[in-house]
């Protein structure tokens, strides 16, 4: 990951470490894009790594991760009173986020 920031006065772009706090003009990048960014016509790319290795997940990473799990695993709330709930699924057997629904009998 590499961290992209433009100094307009001077027709540059600079290419570095990825940044630790988030500035207003620059651009996180992957490491594909990092190594394949070209610069306008007329402006200098500086780069202070030449070789951009891919970071791990970090601890924010996993705990986004983790909380999205918890989120998905959460029972559903409460439908409204005002709402009507269909027989058979108010019936069906539910586990967790799934529920198993009955087929309905056709009729000639």
């Amino acid at each position: 990951m590499a961290t992209l920031t433009y100094v307009y006065s001077d027709s540059t772009a600079v290419l570095g470490p990825l940044a630790q706090q988030a500035e207003p003009h620059s651009y996180d990048l992957c490491v594909q894009h990092a190594d394949r960014l070209t610069a306008p016509r007329g402006w200098e790319v500086v780069r202070l790594l030449p070789v951009f290795e891919p970071a791990g997940p970090s601890k924010d990473d996993l705990l986004a991760l983790a909380d999205a799990v918890r989120e998905a695993g959460r029972p559903p709330e409460p439908v409204a009173a005002a709402v009507a709930v269909d027989d058979a699924l108010a019936s069906a057997p539910r586990r967790g986020h799934l529920r198993v629904l009955r087929g309905i009998p056709e009729q000639d």
